[in-house]
């Protein structure tokens, strides 16, 4: 039969794991998928990933895309190739898509969600999914900070110094501060973003909200294009990538 594209979107607690792709003598989240979908299938399979999330770094809504042949029903996808993962990996929708899809160029926008806990003690339950920092936070200061990255800009402050692409320019369309009792959630949805910007952009508004800086720090920020100019990077444990949509 004719080989189908099937997009599947995944969910992990990335916490003890070196990140999505895979990696020689380290265990990945796109290790433990192509394992239990080849095994599935009967034959090698490559689950590829929208989002190559960092180590530590967990999902609520990974894309992943297959090419297979097999006549397996695609909705029969998401328990079967769950049922081949470890408790803390799961796919949760599979979709058969047009021939024309196309993984990373067809994306619109993608939601990062830090968490950080800010009460006095360490969130015992919570602490493998959160950054805990028991000095209080100025949130309204850090969601002034934080629309001053929207829109379309330089982001090579932000970036990892690894990341070597040829531009640094990317459009957030939405990134804020709020709170909920003891957390603190930063939110940034964009177009795409470079190696560790979700995490350097955390880092820089906790930066922020603690009084190192003051907002308006932001545009000197970006008008350096420079990662040293930047704050800290947050921890990958407060990091989910909540969605993808195309």
């Amino acid at each position: 039969m004719a080989a189908r594209k099937i997009k599947l979107t995944i969910q992990y607690d990335g916490s003890g794991y070196f990140g999505w792709q895979v990696q020689p003598d380290r265990m990945t989240i796109q290790q433990l998928l192509n394992e239990a979908v080849s095994t599935l299938i009967g034959r090698k399979v490559t689950v590829h990933g929208a989002s190559r999330t960092d180590a530590g770094v967990s999902a609520l809504g990974q894309v992943g895309l297959i090419e297979i042949d097999s006549p397996i029903p695609t909705e029969n996808f998401p328990r079967a190739i769950s049922d081949r993962l470890p408790p803390e990996v799961a796919v949760i929708e599979a979709v058969e898509v047009d021939k024309k899809f196309d993984l990373i160029n067809d994306v619109k926008s993608k939601l990062y969600r830090y968490t950080v806990f800010n009460g006095k003690h360490r969130p015992v339950l919570d602490v493998r999914h959160c950054w805990h920092i028991p000095e209080k936070l100025d949130t309204e200061k850090m969601n002034e900070a934080a629309k001053l990255l929207e829109g379309t800009k330089d982001f090579k402050s932000f970036a990892s110094a690894k990341d070597n692409r040829e531009s640094s320019v990317r459009t957030i369309f939405r990134c804020e501060v709020f709170s909920r009792e003891d957390w603190v959630y930063i939110d940034t949805e964009g177009g795409g973003f470079l190696y560790n910007m979700a995490r350097n952009i955390a880092g820089t508004l906790v930066d922020i909200g603690l009084g190192r800086w003051q907002p308006e720090k932001i545009q000197e920020i970006l008008d350096a294009k420079d990662r040293t100019a930047a704050g800290m990077i947050a921890p990958a444990e407060g990091l989910c990538l909540n969605w993808i949509k195309y």
